[in-house]
């Protein structure tokens, strides 16, 4: 401002003006404190993720160090870790245990595998053996003992005891998915105990037409896998009667000679 003498002069602000700039002053300091603590959040953040990523996948920690393999009783581990592949000291975070299982698959004897990760150093292979239900002939002797897949389990000299014999049929990879053996491997798993011990060997020339041939010389046809539960109390029923031949394949018209 001008004074009489034209010297221009300063005057102190207004009360109003200075109470402003205050405010202001005021108003950046927290703004200011904010903005490093948000800072320090994402450094600490930050240093967190570093700190896992270097746990998951440093060559220290979280890697592979022993694999557990159970429900084997006629797959040697050794085979079992073979198919695995699984390398000692590789992170777990890395395994792919779909692929994993899926190469454990292919052991002849496994119809299952699941492969799980036990943190913070171990897998876990579980198997599931396949479990043979019918015998064949083997051309050159013996007997390959088949599950209800038609997959050769394991060979045999003699035919283990309780394992009914499926005539008629040689031995081969052709089995696989055979509709035939399926059908007469379903039967039997749906017998009653006193009925099953009994069972010598099965025939299947069609899935409806399953024959079971029981010790003595008695021969059922059984049919399809169907009305389990009626057919054996129907075959309950009429073997006192001591013939050899009985047809329960239409539960409610059985036929015996």
């Amino acid at each position: 401002m001008t004074g009489p003498s034209g010297i221009i002069r300063d005057y102190p602000a207004s009360g109003h003006e200075a109470a402003g700039d205050s405010a202001t002053r005021g108003a950046k300091a927290p703004r200011r404190q904010r903005l490093w603590r948000i800072a320090l959040c994402t450094l600490a953040a930050a240093g967190l993720l570093g700190g896992a990523a270097w746990a998951l996948f440093g060559p220290q920690l979280l890697v592979v160090r022993s694999v557990v393999v159970t429900g084997t009783r006629l797959v040697p581990r050794a085979e079992v870790l073979a198919a695995a592949g699984i390398r000692p000291g590789t992170p777990l975070i890395r395994l792919n245990t779909t692929q994993i299982a899926a190469r454990v698959d292919t052991i002849m004897q496994v119809r299952s595998a699941r492969v799980s990760r036990s943190w913070p150093d171990r897998v876990v292979i579980v198997i599931q053996e396949r479990a043979p239900v019918l015998a064949l002939t083997a051309p050159d002797g013996g007997y390959a003992l088949v599950d209800a897949d038609g997959v050769v389990v394991r060979w045999a000299a003699r035919r283990p005891a309780g394992l009914p014999l499926y005539p008629d049929v040689v031995p081969s990879a052709s089995l696989r998915g055979d509709a035939d053996l399926a059908a007469a491997a379903a039967v039997l798993g749906e017998l009653p105990g006193w009925l099953r011990h009994s069972v010598v060997s099965v025939r299947a020339p069609a899935p409806d037409a399953v024959t079971l041939q029981l010790a003595g010389g008695i021969t059922v046809l059984w049919g399809g896998t169907d009305r389990a539960g009626a057919k054996a109390a129907e075959l309950r029923a009429v073997m006192p009667t001591h013939l050899h031949y009985y047809d329960v394949s239409a539960p409610g018209s059985v036929l015996a000679k």
